[in-house]
């Protein structure tokens, strides 16, 4: 078990991680770790995580309630208190709303394919919840079935959260999340972002449960044909943000997934290389 002390220094160091890293800014987003004795230290309400302090984090149990510190605990609070309930593997949780991930929810394009082997590797498919509004029961009831089968989520408009057995393990998937929306917009911008065979994609998958492991009821099901892919991504038929089992797919989310299509360069780029191609053949 991480002994407070340390906990403390972490939640301190990844909250200006966040906010150097551009995954938010002024008093957006809350972290929160489990202490050895059950209880979890969170940031509190109002405080800016690029510069917070020891006195910015306060403990509460398990219903909320606070129990030492200065001030009150995040007004998210029940997000995270969900994500430890579902989850007993879980020791950290970090929120925040990293920019390119929030806009491809807000442009109804889902992030949930396979087409980055590490991504598919350490987190499978990254699914966007339904809105609810933010800080209240229905938010942190909607995640649920989300959280017990992916370690990081988006959440529409809204943000992302990242869950982990360290707050270090779960910065790296929020990182990760941001990483790949960057590159995938970066793809579509170019013409096209193309996908994993899903034979591949399978089988990273399952190799990367086993490697790296990951929510205990994806692990249990590493063995099995597309391990906890659902269906639609292994089958390639075209869902466009796959669910946990019992909750219906969004019909109103594109897929990040675009035919390639030739690259056609703008009159300034033909200029300069038809000028390129001039000065090579006069040397």
């Amino acid at each position: 078990m991480v002994p407070e002390r340390r906990l403390r220094e972490d939640l301190i160091k990844f909250g200006r991680l966040c906010y150097e890293r551009h995954l938010l800014v002024a008093m957006d987003g809350n972290l929160s770790a489990l202490l050895p004795d059950g209880t979890i230290l969170c940031t509190k309400a109002g405080c800016h995580k690029g510069f917070l302090v020891d006195d910015d984090l306060v403990v509460i149990d398990r219903k909320g309630r606070k129990l030492r510190g200065v001030g009150n605990p995040t007004s998210e609070m029940l997000m995270h208190l969900a994500c430890y309930e579902e989850r007993p593997d879980c020791r950290a949780v970090i929120h925040a709303h990293p920019p390119i991930s929030i806009a491809f929810t807000i442009a109804n394009v889902s992030m949930a394919r396979c087409v980055l082997p590490e991504v598919v590797l350490t987190l499978g498919t990254v699914p966007t919840v339904p809105y609810a509004t933010t800080g209240t029961t229905s938010l942190a009831d909607k995640i649920r079935p989300y959280v017990r089968e992916h370690d990081a989520i988006l959440m529409d408009t809204h943000g992302a959260v990242a869950l982990g057995s360290s707050v270090l393990e779960a910065f790296c998937r929020l990182e990760t999340v941001e990483h790949t929306a960057l590159i995938t917009k970066a793809a579509r911008d170019l013409g096209g972002a193309k996908e994993l065979d899903p034979r591949e994609a399978a089988h990273l998958r399952s190799m990367g449960l086993k490697r790296y492991g990951g929510p205990p009821a994806a692990v249990a099901r590493a063995d099995q044909p597309g391990a906890d892919l659902p269906p639609a991504c292994v089958g390639c038929s075209g869902c466009a943000n796959p669910a946990p089992q019992g909750v219906a797919p969004r019909a109103d989310l594109k897929m990040a997934r675009v035919v390639a299509q030739p690259l056609v360069p703008s009159p300034l780029v033909e200029a300069a290389i038809s000028h390129a191609v001039l000065r090579s053949l006069q040397s």
